[in-house]
């Protein structure tokens, strides 16, 4: 039987990295994740939920970050690139660097078929660890479907949407998110 030893990287070193990278990588406790490339219906879905947010919640405490800011989580020594994050107020800088946040109040995450089983479980367990986050979209790019999980007194409450006709409704932040908006421009084989 042969072994392989994988490599294990201190946060240090993989910020190091990753400030001269040319594609993105999770940390994950010492491990570094490369992420996959996004697909055109992806890019376009992304793109669509953060101008729809940066349009409908200006003038508001709340400010939409694409995925090119680190979400860095403590409790599990992650640091994640969610499709689109809103914060309420300032985003909370991890000590001083300008390169992740510690407080989102909804992560938006487009689904891949590489990643939607991680996005759903894993991911989704360890954002839990995240006090402000409150609200988590999980958004199809095959078809017009948008699971949304919500904060609850007692626990996450699932509510999904289908069609191109409905809208999301987000409470933390007090608006409706259009299903048409989400999947502008995006074609359905």
């Amino acid at each position: 039987m042969i072994s392989t030893i994988k490599r294990r990287y201190t946060l240090d070193e993989y910020r190091a990295i990753e400030e001269k990278a040319e594609g993105r990588s999770e940390y994950r406790d010492g491990e570094i994740v490369p992420m996959p490339g996004g697909t055109l219906k992806h890019s376009r879905i992304g793109r669509n939920i953060l101008a729809y947010f940066t349009y409908v919640l200006r003038d508001t405490q709340f400010e939409p970050i694409n995925s090119d800011l680190r979400l860095w989580i403590p409790e599990y020594r992650r640091g994640v690139y969610p499709d689109v994050m809103v914060f309420d107020g300032e985003p909370q800088l991890n000590a001083e660097r300008l390169d992740e946040v510690l407080n989102p109040l909804v992560i938006v995450e487009v689904l891949s078929p590489s990643t939607a089983d991680y996005d759903r479980q894993n991911k989704f367990r360890i954002y839990r660890s995240i006090p402000s986050f409150s609200e988590y979209l999980l958004v199809e790019q095959d078809e017009p479907f948008v699971e949304r999980y919500s904060k609850q007194t007692q626990g996450w409450l699932l509510s999904d949407c289908s069609g191109l006709e409905r809208s999301i409704s987000l409470e933390s932040v007090g608006i409706e998110l259009p299903m048409a908006e989400i999947y502008r421009g995006v074609a359905f084989e």
